[in-house]
Formats: C-alpha cells, sequence, structure tokens
C-alpha cells in the first residue's frame, strides 16, 4: 500500500506512467485479497498436513475412471504448491480407474486449504466407455482429516479430575510398599481411569497419569472423528445426489461448486490441479456465513 501511494505521488508529478501505477495497484490487491483469504485459516488442525481419500461412488467403471481423475487433479494440486505426496493406498478398479484411494499431503495448511473438499464430486461426460457414445453421470466421494501432530494440544481441565493414592504393589523394594506414591485418576466427564506406579514418588506417577490420560482422551477423539466419517459416508451413499458439492460438466466446459456458485470454463485447468480459486471461494463464503 505504501509503495502504491509513493508511485501515484510519482505519477503527479509525471516521474510514473498510469500503467505502473495500474500494476502496482493490482499487486497490492491481489496481496490483500491472500491476506483476508489466508486469515480464514484460524483453527490449529488448519495448519497440519493432511490425509485425503478418494472413493469411486455410482457409475461403475466410468465411476472408478473419474475417481482416478480426482486422484491426479489433487496430486497435481498438492505438487504445485512444494507439498510432499505420498500415496497411502490404492484399490485398482475392475476394468479402469480406482474403487479408491489415499494420499498423505504434508505441507502448511495442507487441511486447511483442502477442508472443503469434503463431499460428492458429479462428473458429466461423453462416455469413452460406451460403444453409442452417450453422457454420463457418475460420482466420486472425496474426505479429508487433519494429520494430527504434536501442535495439537489435549486440554484437560482439573476440576473433572479425581485423584486417588494407594501403595504400590509388586516389587519394588521397601520404598515402594511403605509410602503412597501410585496414583489413581479419573476423568470425571469421560469415565477414563487411569493409574500410575511405574516412578518412584508421587509426582512423577501424577505427571505420568496424566500424559497416560491425554493419550487416552485423544484417541478417544480420533475414534469420534472416524465414526463421523463413516456417517457421513453412509449419507453420501444413501443420496448421490443430494450430497454433491461440485459438478464438472466436460461437453459443456462447465466446472461449478454448488455451495458458492463459483464456476470456471477452464475444465481442463481444474483437472490438472488449478483448484485454488474454488477452494478460495468454498473459505471466504464459510467465513461470511452466519455461524
Amino acid at each position: 500500500m505504501e509503495d502504491l501511494e509513493v508511485l501515484a505521488e510519482f505519477q503527479k508529478e509525471g516521474e510514473a506512467t498510469e500503467e505502473e501505477v495500474e500494476a502496482k495497484y493490482q499487486e497490492a490487491l491481489k496481496a490483500l485479497e491472500d491476506l483476508e483469504f489466508r486469515s480464514t485459516l484460524n483453527k490449529p488442525e488448519d495448519e497440519l498436513g493432511c490425509i485425503l481419500e478418494i472413493n469411486a461412488g455410482a457409475g461403475g467403471t466410468e465411476a472408478c475412471d473419474w475417481a482416478e481423475m480426482l486422484l491426479r487433479m489433487y496430486t497435481m494440486w498438492a505438487e504445485k504448491k512444494g507439498f510432499k505426496v505420498s500415496l497411502l493406498n490404492r484399490q485398482e478398479g475392475d476394468v479402469a480407474g480406482i474403487k479408491s484411494a489415499e494420499l498423505e499431503i504434508q505441507g502448511d495448511f495442507a487441511y486447511g486449504l483442502l477442508k472443503g473438499e469434503n463431499g460428492v464430486h458429479r462428473l458429466v461426460r461423453i462416455s469413452p466407455y460406451n460403444a453409442q457414445g452417450k453422457r454420463m453421470t457418475s460420482f466420486a466421494s472425496v474426505f479429508v482429516h487433519p494429520l494430527v501432530d504434536d501442535r495439537i494440544e489435549v486440554e484437560i481441565n482439573p476440576a473433572d479430575l479425581e485423584w486417588d493414592t494407594f501403595r504400590a504393589s509388586g516389587a519394588g523394594g521397601q520404598h515402594v510398599n511403605k509410602t503412597e506414591s501410585a496414583v489413581r485418576v479419573r476423568h470425571l466427564p469421560s469415565g477414563i481411569v487411569v493409574e500410575c506406579q511405574q516412578e518412584r514418588s508421587q509426582h512423577q506417577n501424577r505427571e505420568k497419569a496424566l500424559q497416560m490420560l491425554k493419550s487416552r482422551l485423544y484417541e478417544r477423539e480420533l475414534q469420534k472423528l472416524l465414526e463421523e466419517r463413516n456417517k457421513l459416508e453412509a449419507e453420501k451413499k444413501k443420496n448421490e445426489w443430494g450430497s454433491q458439492i461440485r459438478s464438472y460438466v466436460l461437453d459443456d466446459r462447465r466446472v461449478k461448486d454448488h455451495r458458492t456458485g463459483y464456476q470456471t470454463g477452464n475444465t481442463d485447468a481444474v483437472l490438472n490441479g488449478e483448484i485454488d480459486e474454488f477452494l478460495k471461494a468454498y473459505l471466504m463464503n464459510k467465513e461470511e456465513s452466519p455461524s
């Protein structure tokens, strides 16, 4: 913005052209839009990498081919971003394409950028697998979840904990048996109980018990995430048309996101990984919507 103001002053004095000022204005506008977009990625998990799953839906061979096209699209997008992409799993289709695949995408904000891709993607095209050259519709579902690392903290309210101490049992000599160094903690909201008696002091055992409790709570949250994912997948299978988020209509040269209304006629570019404008439109639209 400061550069733009200086250049505008130069133009008044005849030392810069209108074209130079316009170019600098467009540059500043792009920087501001990018900043506004980045500000939507404000949850702790947004910074993480992600696992992206693709499953062929209704449409047989055509759907398997479509699932592979999506796999290629996301792989190309991630590689253009400089992210590290690993294929974790790939199940081949009976005739062509894939039934399912899982990608691990490692890079800053990979999850935040891709989280809006959850849902059913619909392809309409003249099928290369149909001898009559008919227009075919097929579906594939995409699911994205965060690759959790040590940046995610498990918070525990001390008021939710109930502590007991008791004498450690088993081997350990006189010291262990004479003092109440072992601890038991119950997490009241979840009902999880953890005992620890491996350390010599009660203080060390309390620390270790808390660590164990956090691990169990975190594992439980991941399980909930898995259950939600399975529920989402079940809903997608029940209603292939209703849960679609985007349509790729190749013979009309149109890709349209049904949530934001954003569309483009450059279908080839989209299938080659140019999906940033769709990702931005979704995140900006979500930010503006009342929660």
